[in-house]
């Protein structure tokens, strides 16, 4: 059945690819399969490039190849002067997309943008827990359902939010995914019709492409909305080929069957800059790798365990074998090219025989632990099996016995935030909107336990100073908040941290209008394809 699915994958996108003759056909060499169509309900890049930055809009967008907020949805907005008001204008005359599925017979309104959120914000909204098994991670881990008092309609193109408190990277926040704009009156007719599981399955937005079908684990298809508000695009049929390993990516960006692909492999970035019938792109990556003890577990409760296990791994071997030089060791949780980086803190230096003698002086002997590793390639951890290894021996001098473990990718996104998971996870994050917030509180905050926090760990000295700075509005005090807060998280050790990773895209010649995001997303608005 493998062999028999991958077979009608590679011969519908060879029809595809053949398609281009009387309309321009993109395609994409995605890295893994979404979680799902709905952005709301998941925090991986893969499901909002599939979805987020396809299918949909939110009120305020990044601009292109920027962490800076512009116009979206909403071409305006206040702020009153206690900073608890936000009221947006939205722009008139935008058309939800038009699909084979779903005819809408109204534009967005401010309707639209109240069910999006109070879905995530009201349990007892009849689309809060309509996904079994989901939660509305991003939103919990941001704080949103106890920042956002309420959003209210004022007019058809008039939507207001009032906060309980301030909230400095409010507007950044908003412009991220998970606060993508959906359509209240199709999902009123799934609701009507018993489908509302359907709005997880055939998405429907404002976006540049519009949803077609989806062949799971193989092939997702979109066209160009011809109604969008920022003018249809150049490319008439955006197709995303699943394809999670590397080598058969940059195989295909090779034999011309895919224009654009992520996250290649270390050793073949030199042959691509070589090759004449291809470009590549670089920049740092605003990442984070990371390996996440489980702190509510003995004796990864304890911080000098984690401390002496942090010092039993060897980073810079790591960087070496999987990055080949385009990474480096990191030595806090946001990357040094974010604002309010400490740049004062030490790493934690790799001494085996020290870390061995502190496992022995905290007790702990004969430790065997899980050691999970992430299936998919992302561009802050090209190979995590790889890196697992090398800490499978190093743990190993050191007298601990390791185990790895793998899941499938959405599997291992959902096992992985259980609080009673075993052992530690390898995972990282690229930031969404430039904030340190979106790296301390969205994966560190005591409110992400169970979610985005896989550590499970709440320390209160560390949260008050993540806390209080979110709601100061002066640069220079959150930012010595935020370097407060880097101290405590050195000290504890919640995480590993492993490696800041450059970002490398790679890509056909002929690819016109791809901007590199500074937030890792692949968004395919504004591109072309030449002759």
């Amino acid at each position: 059945m493998k062999k028999l699915t991958t077979l009608f994958a590679a011969t519908a996108l060879a029809t595809l690819m053949a398609g281009s003759a009387w309309s321009k056909t993109f395609v994409y060499c995605s890295e893994g399969s979404p979680e799902g169509f709905d952005p709301g309900l998941y925090t991986a890049g893969t499901t909002f490039d599939a979805a987020a930055h396809t299918v949909y809009n939110r009120l305020l967008e990044f601009k292109k190849g920027t962490t800076e907020v512009e116009p979206g949805l909403a071409e305006s907005w206040t702020i009153s002067d206690d900073g608890l008001e936000y009221t947006f204008k939205l722009r008139p005359g935008v058309k939800f997309q038009t699909t084979e599925f779903f005819t809408p017979s109204r534009d967005l309104t401010a309707d639209d943008v109240v069910f999006s959120y109070e879905r995530q914000l009201k349990a007892d909204n009849p689309w809060n827990k309509y996904i079994a098994g989901t939660s509305w991670e991003y939103a919990a881990g941001m704080g949103f359902p106890e920042v956002i008092k309420s959003v209210e309609k004022v007019d058809d193109l008039t939507v207001k939010f009032t906060l309980t408190r301030k909230e400095a990277p409010f507007l950044a926040n908003i412009a991220m995914p998970f606060a993508s704009i959906l359509s209240k009156e199709y999902a009123d007719k799934l609701q009507a019709d018993g489908k509302m599981e359907q709005m997880n399955q055939m998405p429907l937005g404002t976006g540049p492409f519009a949803f077609v079908a989806y062949q799971q684990d193989a092939v997702i298809r979109y066209k160009a909305n011809p109604d969008y508000w920022g003018g249809k695009q150049k490319i008439d049929d955006l197709v995303f080929a699943i394809t999670s390993d590397a080598s058969v990516r940059y195989q295909k960006l090779q034999a011309g069957e895919c224009h654009l692909m992520p996250f290649p492999n270390a050793a073949d970035v030199a042959k691509m800059k070589a090759d004449p019938n291809l470009k590549v792109m670089e920049q740092a990556g605003l990442n984070v790798s990371y390996l996440a003890y489980n702190t509510t577990q003995a004796p990864f409760d304890k911080p000098e365990v984690r401390k002496a296990l942090n010092k039993a791994i060897n980073k810079q071997a790591i960087v070496d074998a999987v990055f080949q030089g385009a990474a480096q060791p990191a030595v806090n949780p946001i990357p040094p090219t974010m604002w309010s980086y400490n740049d004062k803190l030490e790493d934690d230096t790799y001494e085996p025989e020290v870390a061995k003698k502190m496992l022995e002086d905290a007790g702990v002997k004969d430790l065997s632990m899980k050691l999970w590793a992430m299936p998919v390639s992302r561009p802050y951890m090209l190979n995590a099996r790889r890196a697992a290894e090398l800490m499978q021996s190093d743990f190993a001098k050191v007298g601990v016995k390791v185990e790895i473990v793998s899941y499938e990718w959405a599997e291992y996104l959902d096992k992985s935030k259980a609080k009673d998971r075993d052992g530690a996870v390898i995972l990282g994050w690229t930031g969404d909107n430039g904030d340190p917030d979106n790296f301390l509180d969205t994966l560190l905050g005591c409110n992400a336990v169970g979610g985005n926090n896989r550590a499970q760990w709440c320390n209160q000295e560390f949260d008050a100073l993540v806390k209080k700075a979110k709601e100061t509005s002066d640069p220079a005090e959150r930012t010595k908040l935020y370097e407060e807060a880097q101290v405590v998280f050195k000290r504890e050790a919640p995480w590993a941290t492993i490696d800041h990773s450059l970002s490398v895209v790679p890509m056909r010649k002929n690819v016109e209008g791809f901007v590199q995001s500074p937030l890792g997303d692949f968004a395919f608005d504004g591109v072309d394809i030449t002759e």
